[in-house]
């Protein structure tokens, strides 16, 4: 390990307790998203504390924050990305406390040195688990001037080149005309008809789809009464795709599908988008295997191979507009299932500390490689401009 890393490491060290405080108590106060207060409260008051400059209200949303620290020499602008909200009733079963203080802890252990070049951003990115805001920041252009975005997520192993899939959350309303059940069938325009009609012919397109294209969906409304015939009846479906291509083909058949089952019963049909579409995840190669030579330098010998993730994420949308990368790290043995009581109890725990000071570690490691080795940048930069015009 070279001299200015070991003197990250102790910095690291030094500011442990600090992080850790931050990391815990956002973990014994979860906040549902667009509603952690306490969470930016505390990574803004840490921030501040060591010199940053932390703007509040970004994106007009008022829990999402940028906060940045100026290096001594012009240079590349780096991101840490925070993510800070809970899961109902779980808590913190995603561990989104430790990423936003393991992104909050590495950008100030960068900024320690004397020779930072470029500038260091924090960017508070809230409500992860529900609309994603991350899609808003892209939208507002937040992104724009940036050079290489990166984040951490606690998982079961340790993987630094991870894909996911892309997401459209789709709503269908179809309306038809009340009537009484018995006496006036004649007259009333089933909605419900339509929407079962529509909800088998998903179920046939599923099966000709390949395994890793999902439809997932609910009825969310069917009726009011057995007696009235139904004039709304409404569901909700998430259709992903390993690329944004193929997902929108996919969306057209879909909907289609509730166009066909709207004709049969003359009923109409309205539909929409409930919650922002996610692009697949582009992991930028070169900062992923930049990460994975830190982890190892760390003294981590397992890093397993690629992988996609069966899920959708916002930074989806980031990568599209800067290289970033989202590698996973192992929680404890690996052994906790995301999303539940059991997972939120351990990154409370030394478990967790430990984790999140590896990731402090290793994303400033992998922070000071962007900003001082101008071959890795280009290099960095090269191949999100080919993936750029090759779309994926």
């Amino acid at each position: 390990m070279d001299a200015i890393k070991g003197f990250f490491k102790d910095q690291a060290q030094n500011l442990r307790r600090e992080i850790w405080e931050v990391a815990k108590s956002i973990g014994d106060h979860p906040e549902l998203g667009y509603q952690e207060f306490l969470a930016v409260d505390l990574l803004s008051k840490f921030l501040t504390k060591h010199g940053f400059h932390v703007e509040r209200g970004l994106g007009g949303m008022e829990t999402a924050f940028i906060a940045s620290y100026k290096g001594k020499r012009p240079g590349p602008r780096l991101a840490f990305l925070a993510e800070y909200d809970a899961l109902p009733e779980v808590g913190h079963g995603c561990g989104h406390n430790l990423i936003g203080a393991g992104s909050a802890g590495a950008a100030v252990v960068l900024s320690k040195s004397i020779e930072l070049p470029g500038e260091v951003l924090v960017i508070g990115t809230p409500a992860e688990e529900t609309s994603g805001a991350k899609v808003t920041l892209v939208e507002k252009g937040v992104f724009n001037d940036i050079d290489a975005a990166m984040m951490f997520h606690p998982g079961s192993q340790n993987v630094a080149e991870i894909s996911s899939l892309a997401l459209d959350a789709l709503e269908f309303t179809f309306v038809g005309r009340a009537a009484h059940a018995v006496a006036a069938t004649y007259y009333g325009i089933n909605a419900l008809d339509a929407l079962i009609n529509f909800y088998i012919s998903v179920r046939e397109l599923k099966e000709k789809l390949p395994d890793d294209v999902r439809i997932n969906g609910i009825i969310t409304e069917g009726g009011v009464a057995p007696n009235i015939i139904p004039e709304k009846a409404v569901a909700r479906f998430y259709l992903r795709a390993p690329r944004r291509k193929d997902l929108d083909v996919l969306t057209e058949k879909v909907v289609r599908c509730a166009k066909e089952a709207a004709a049969q019963v003359s009923a109409e049909l309205n539909w929409r988008k409930f919650e922002f579409s996610y692009d697949e995840l582009w992991t930028n190669k070169e900062l992923a295997d930049c990460f994975s030579a830190n982890l190892r330098e760390l003294g981590v010998r397992k890093i397993a191979p690629p992988q996609t993730a069966m899920g959708s994420v916002d930074l989806g949308n980031v990568s599209r507009v800067v290289p970033a990368i989202h590698p996973y790290l192992v929680l404890g043995t690996g052994t906790e299932i995301p999303h539940t009581r059991s997972f939120a109890r351990a990154v409370t725990s030394e478990e967790g500390e430990s984790l999140m000071m590896l990731a402090v570690q290793a994303l400033a490691f992998t922070g000071w490689d962007v900003l001082t080795d101008v071959k890795l940048l280009q290099k960095v930069k090269r191949e999100f401009d080919r993936r750029k015009r090759g779309q994926g």
